[in-house]
């Protein structure tokens, strides 16, 4: 392997029998059991991920909020001590320099979350930015990222934990002990599940992990990896920097309107992001559904009427849904949201035939 980073679980994947992969320039597991078990035990049970490779940032002093305010396009002003927010940074063109959670504690500390890829990019992009006397210190070096996602995750992390976890709300968090470890538990996920992620220190790291996993196996708890994590967060339509989004596309029209704020007043981005609303979206990301028994790959391009005119940012078979789905940017004309059931009940609204493909005649698909 080539990948030049390893979190501090590598040692404990490779004993399970992981199988790993370069991922954003670390070595990370992209499946132990199988996708598709790991996959369905999140669904119905849980599953315990190691994203340790994700990147943190902590942003503290008087004007923290000013300058996150400025870099972000959400409005951080709105949330409370313990109250998590999605939210991205904008390039001033509108294009995306990341997506990212936001952690609010107590009083001028933030935590910002990051995609593995872009920690340097963002950190950069943040520091050289920063005009206040706000401190921004990059501490992902020192945190490990677990996160356990599906319907028993609360029965199985409550006995580890000295806090109520049916009392943390969803995008919110609590700074309590895993094991007499101090953590920040937080009930978000991407996996479209509910669940917790757990940020400590590099130094418990077996320990918690080990720990979890023991008192999750009698429900049915399994080590789950990246391959799992991509189907599921595919099916929840949640999406993933570098394929859905990227420093080409807007926020708008990765459908991501809801996290920009234009009354909350200047932040980088904004002017072009409302130039482009009031203009309109020329292209929009869609989500579709393959007739057939085909799959959409990543970076296939999209032809309607013999035309290319877009491309696949995610595609996989949906394990839920037993059907194969993806992600694609379309024209905007283009892009209305049809309901697609076979042909039993080919639906009332236009519906666009499209070719999805490496070659324009290998698969069809429906809108």
């Amino acid at each position: 392997m080539s990948a030049s980073k390893r979190t501090p679980l590598y040692a404990v994947h490779k004993a399970l029998g992981a199988r790993l992969i370069p991922f954003g320039g670390w070595e990370m597991p992209v499946e132990y059991s199988g996708i598709a078990k790991e996959h369905t035990a999140v669904r119905t049970v849980a599953g315990l991920f190691d994203v340790s490779h994700m990147g943190e940032f902590e942003i503290r002093g008087r004007e923290a909020l000013d300058l996150i305010q400025s870099v972000t396009t959400n409005d951080a002003a709105k949330l409370m001590d313990g109250q998590a927010q999605y939210s991205a940074i904008a390039y001033p063109h509108g294009t995306v320099v990341d997506d990212v959670l936001l952690y609010r504690h107590r009083g001028d500390h933030f935590m910002m979350v990051v995609n593995a890829a872009n920690v340097s990019k963002d950190f950069e992009w943040i520091t050289s930015h920063n005009r206040s006397d706000a401190t921004v210190d990059n501490i992902s070096d020192d945190v490990t990222l677990l996160a356990l996602q599906g319907p028993k995750a609360i029965d199985i992390l409550q006995p580890l934990t000295n806090v109520r976890l049916a009392e943390i709300r969803y995008y919110h968090f609590a700074v309590a002990k895993i094991l007499n470890v101090d953590a920040i538990i937080s009930r978000t996920g991407y996996t479209g599940e509910d669940g917790f992620e757990l940020y400590f220190s590099q130094k418990h790291s077996e320990p918690v992990w080990n720990s979890i996993l023991e008192a999750g196996i009698p429900s049915g708890l399994v080590a789950a990896g990246l391959g799992a994590r991509n189907t599921l967060r595919l099916e929840a339509r949640m999406l993933l920097y570098g394929n859905d989004m990227d420093g080409t596309t807007t926020l708008l029209e990765a459908g991501l309107g809801s996290i920009v704020k234009f009354e909350k007043g200047e932040f980088i981005g904004r002017d072009a992001l409302l130039k482009q609303k009031q203009d309109g979206v020329k292209r929009r990301l869609i989500g579709f559904e393959m007739v057939g028994r085909e799959i959409a790959r990543d970076h296939y391009p999209v032809f309607i009427d013999g035309q290319e005119a877009g491309h696949v940012t995610s595609g996989s078979p949906s394990i839920t849904l037993k059907k194969n789905i993806g992600l694609a940017y379309l024209p905007a004309e283009r892009a209305a949201i049809v309901s697609w059931c076979g042909a039993r009940c080919q639906k009332q609204r236009s519906y666009e035939r499209l070719s999805i493909s490496a070659r324009e005649d290998n698969c069809r698909g429906g809108l």
